[in-house]
């Protein structure tokens, strides 16, 4: 009778536990699945690789806060994760229960860096800035170094921290949205599809140079290219040169950028607060650089 009762209690293995999300069932598993075989205990290995694929399948990243092109500040968004200590008490007491379980997915939030306090306190001011020229009438030059721009607009980087134009512009790829430049800029080695992003790593160097930030990485062209003076300029290539800095200062620094109507200009922003040593850049001309076609400079 004993043996009979003790066999009643034991939970049904085929019983799932279901995890809604959005309305649908996101997950069903079964005791059979995450079990040690031939033992009533829960295989932890399984269960990490659970958590792991159900955080991945409903992360949702959170938002920075931004200027819009009106100038005014877009409010940041909060992301979601896993609620992963919440999921696993509600694993374990299924495992260890009886019958089937359905439940929500339990969430915690995921604060962005950079919220809109933030952005208001260190858009306030200017500490460096500069200004290159390029011929808008080449358009998949022009689009790149839009493109370009925008990756970097908008950035903000802490105290300490790094910048690493590579990291945050990425791949220079036709998927994500980088044509080819048939027509380059004499002595500027084009990367192919993504030509041009150049002078958009050179306008940012002497921006931040300016501004007095500690620079960890450049490297020039083999060539003077005419978008910047000699020895002025940051050739960065996907898996090759980078352009980096250091914000050695004890304010966070925000990196405004803009390239339209051939002009490409960047400007460091910061709090009221900050005590900066800027240094002497000269400028540039605004004579638009020589280009030629690619055939042109290869037969060279």
């Amino acid at each position: 009778m004993i043996a009979m009762m003790l066999l009643l209690q034991q939970p049904n293995v085929s019983d799932p536990l279901s995890l809604d999300y959005e309305g649908k069932t996101l997950i069903s598993a079964t005791r059979t699945d995450y079990s040690l075989p031939g033992q009533s205990m829960v295989d932890t290995a399984k269960l990490e690789r659970l958590i792991e694929k159900i955080d991945r399948m409903t992360y949702q990243p959170p938002v920075n806060a931004k200027i819009g092109d009106n100038g005014k500040i877009i409010p940041e968004q909060l992301g979601y994760r896993l609620n992963r200590e919440a999921f696993t008490e509600q694993f374990y007491a299924y495992f260890y229960g009886g019958g089937p379980v359905r439940t929500g997915l339990a969430r915690i939030a995921v604060y962005p860096r950079v919220d809109s306090e933030l952005l208001a306190n260190i858009r306030q001011k200017p500490i460096g800035q500069y200004v290159t020229y390029y011929n808008s009438r080449n358009k998949n030059r022009s689009h790149n170094l839009v493109l370009a721009a925008k990756m970097i607009n908008n950035h903000v980087v802490f105290p300490g921290e790094v910048f690493s134009f590579n990291q945050v512009v990425g791949r220079r790829t036709e998927d994500r949205g980088y044509l080819r430049a048939p027509v380059i800029v004499r002595g500027e080695l084009s990367e192919g599809i993504g030509g041009g992003i150049c002078q958009v790593s050179s306008t940012l160097f002497n921006a931040t140079d300016r501004a007095g930030l500690q620079i960890v990485q450049r490297y020039s062209h083999s060539r003077d290219v005419p978008y910047v003076l000699p020895g002025r300029d940051a050739t960065v290539s996907w898996g090759g040169p980078d352009f980096s800095f250091q914000n050695q200062y004890n304010q966070p620094v925000l990196i405004r950028s803009f390239a339209g109507g051939g002009t490409m200009f960047v400007s460091i922003h910061s709090s009221d607060s900050i005590e900066y040593k800027p240094r002497v850049v000269p400028g540039t001309s605004k004579r638009l650089p020589e280009e030629v076609s690619s055939e042109t400079e290869s037969r060279n």
